[in-house]
């Protein structure tokens, strides 16, 4: 699947483990109550709960997020078109994944590097 956060740009993920729905809802653009609808929508999506049923979401779940979005707001697809086009695509899925993680490592990691340059 395509780099659906290709035409609006969206934050770096921070290399962090776990991430709060506050911080995904800045890192994928989405208000929080959607990531909890989605979460209901979507089986692939299911976020880690702690205590009080606090969410903390894990890198794949941002990318996940990332991906539905793009279905859903700038490819246009319904909620069950969205869910079809990710089950569908499970095995590609996971390929993209891994190659978006390793792109998006890259990135930081250069960024980092022309920090310690200087």
């Amino acid at each position: 699947m395509p780099d659906t956060s290709s035409s609006e740009t969206l934050p770096p993920i921070p290399a962090k483990r776990y991430f709060t729905i506050g911080e995904v809802s800045e890192l994928c653009a989405v208000k929080p109550h959607v990531l909890r609808y989605w979460e209901q929508e979507f089986s692939q999506l299911s976020p880690v709960k702690r205590r009080g049923n606090r969410r903390y979401y894990q890198r794949q779940d941002v990318i996940l997020i990332r991906q539905i979005r793009g279905l859903l707001y700038l490819q246009g697809f319904t909620i069950g078109g969205a869910r079809q086009q990710l089950s569908g695509e499970s095995a590609r899925d996971d390929a993209n994944q891994r190659q978006q993680v390793v792109r998006q490592l890259r990135t930081e990691l250069e960024a980092l590097l022309s920090e310690l340059k200087r």
